[in-house]
């Protein structure tokens, strides 16, 4: 099997930028994750997110996190059923179109400070790669970011989580398999321990540690508005017996009121067997039905997206 694509997004300047775009195309069509370094947020900034994350979760996450593993440990060493469990601390930062990191209590202000500032460069850095998408699937520039707009910009938030030690790995998981639903996920992630997997060919496969790098992943909205062409990935966190995984993703989802549909470019360019898979929808009403069905396959999410249209039978208003 080919290894995991990891794109030097300096050769997307000089001279290698056309091996550059295609290894990306290749992995948005082949693969629907892949690693970014040299991306422009620099090292230092990363460094001191990292610092600050490990040391927030260990001042102010770490006790509840244990009296929850315990009980769950207990739990599920006496036969009660712990398939529906995640084994992370978690918690959420909104950005856009209203930032909450003011409103969290636990946080002190260099944190939130440094924080916002990632979350300006990761947001720069997900309008780039969306660009970079419309060049290689031949869509006028800007045209992904348009679609996710709705009438208040896009959607943007940071879910932060930690994995620590796990001593069942056997009794609960990290993370369950799912695809993501939204539309570019941007990922910084501990370097040194490992546990993010994604499914290809019917084999689970590492997203390795890399210093530095950026994981991107494709959501469910970019497969629909691809009509296909870019297709969300199953992937979980396996629990690992040593070492406190970090783990920082940031959604770029369309707005709550924006319409999702396939391109019509795409839907012009791709053969007759894939029009028509994908249906017409308000983003609103498909998170709606993903929070209930995250841990479900993503095909009869689509599928009761088309039945509501159908159902309705009004058209979808589209600006």
């Amino acid at each position: 099997m080919a290894s995991f694509p990891v794109i030097n997004m300096t050769k997307l300047e000089g001279e290698e930028r056309g091996a550059a775009m295609d290894l990306l195309h290749d992995a948005c069509e082949n693969w629907g994750f892949f690693e970014v370094l040299n991306h422009g947020i620099s090292h230092e900034l990363m460094d001191e997110v990292e610092k600050l994350t490990k040391e927030h979760y260990q001042k102010r996450r770490e006790m509840s996190f244990k009296e929850f593993a315990n009980k769950a440990i207990e739990e599920g060493s006496n036969g009660k059923d712990t398939s529906n469990i995640d084994w992370e601390s978690t918690f959420f930062l909104r950005h856009l179109p209203v930032s909450n990191i003011s409103d969290l209590p636990d946080l002190d202000d260099h944190y939130r400070e440094i924080m916002r500032k990632f979350s300006k460069e990761i947001e720069k850095l997900a309008e780039h790669l969306l660009d970079l998408l419309c060049e290689n699937l031949g869509l006028e520039k800007g045209y992904l970011k348009r679609a996710f707009w709705g009438s208040k910009g896009p959607t943007f938030g940071t879910k932060v989580s930690n994995y620590p030690p796990c001593p069942r790995p056997d009794l609960i998981k990290g993370l369950r398999a799912h695809t993501d639903a939204g539309g570019i996920i941007l990922l910084f992630q501990d370097n040194q321990v490992s546990g993010l997997q994604l499914l290809k060919d019917d084999q689970w496969i590492d997203v390795p540690p890399m210093r530095h790098a950026i994981v991107i992943n494709i959501g469910d909205q970019l497969e629909v508005i691809t009509n296909g062409k870019y297709k969300s990935v199953v992937h979980r966190v396996v629990a690992q017996t040593d070492g406190n995984r970090m783990s920082i993703a940031s959604f770029y989802n369309p707005g709550a009121d924006a319409v999702i549909f396939p391109a019509p470019a795409l839907v012009q360019k791709e053969s007759e067997e894939t029009n028509g898979v994908y249906p017409k929808f308000v983003f609103e009403d498909y998170m709606n039905l993903y929070v209930r069905q995250k841990f479900e396959a993503k095909e009869p999410r689509f599928e009761a997206m088309k039945a509501m249209e159908t159902v309705t039978g009004q058209p979808i208003a589209t600006t």
